[in-house]
C-alpha cells in the first residue's frame, strides 16, 4: 500500500440550477473570487469553450497553512442538455494526479456536485511525512473543498444542504 497515493472523494448539493455550477466552474480565473484557498489561477494556453486542452497553473494556499502550485490540463468536457456535465484533468506540480468533476441535476433547482481526485504526493517533505500525516492531508483537502462549497453556494447565492466526503484507498 502506497502511503503517498489518495483517491477523495467529494459531494456538495447546492439549490441552484446545473448551469449557474457550470459557469462557475469553467471560469478558472474566477476561483480567487469565491474559493478561499485559490490564490492565484494564470490560463497557459485556452481552447475554445466546450474543447478540451486549457493548461492553466492554480497556487493554492492550504488549510494547514502551506501552499502548492499545480498544473491543470483539461483533457475531457462533456456537457449535456439535461444539464449533467463532466470535466475532468490532469494535475501536474505539488501534486500529481487525475481529477473528475461530475454535475449531476437533481431537479431544476437542485444540484449535486462531485470532485474524485486521484493524486499522489510529489513534494519530497510530504511523501517522507506521509506515512505519518496521512490522515490530516486528506483533512486538509477535505477542508480545502468544504471552503470552496460554501464559497460556491455565496457566489451562486444558494443554499449548500450537503457537503459528504470520502476517502478511498490507493490509488
Amino acid at each position: 500500500m502506497s502511503t503517498t497515493r489518495f483517491v477523495l472523494i467529494s459531494r456538495w448539493r447546492l439549490h441552484c440550477p446545473a448551469p449557474q455550477v457550470w459557469a462557475l466552474l469553467t471560469h478558472l480565473e474566477g476561483w480567487p473570487q469565491w474559493w478561499p484557498h485559490v490564490r492565484e489561477v494564470k490560463i497557459l494556453k485556452r481552447s475554445p469553450p466546450g474543447q478540451t486542452g486549457t493548461h492553466a497553473q492554480l497556487a493554492w494556499r492550504t488549510a494547514l497553512g502551506y501552499q502548492l502550485t499545480i498544473d491543470a490540463l483539461n483533457t475531457r468536457t462533456e456537457r449535456h442538455p439535461d444539464g449533467h456535465g463532466e470535466i475532468e484533468g490532469q494535475s501536474n506540480g505539488d501534486l500529481r494526479g487525475q481529477g473528475l468533476w461530475l454535475i449531476d441535476p437533481v431537479t431544476p433547482n437542485v444540484v449535486d456536485v462531485t470532485y474524485r481526485y486521484q493524486v499522489e504526493l510529489t513534494r519530497p517533505w510530504m511523501r517522507r511525512f506521509a506515512p505519518l500525516l496521512r490522515g490530516l492531508f486528506a483533512w486538509n483537502h477535505f477542508t480545502v473543498m468544504r471552503a470552496g462549497a460554501i464559497g460556491m453556494g455565496r457566489r451562486l447565492r444558494c443554499e449548500v444542504s450537503e457537503i459528504a466526503n470520502w476517502r478511498g484507498g490507493t490509488a
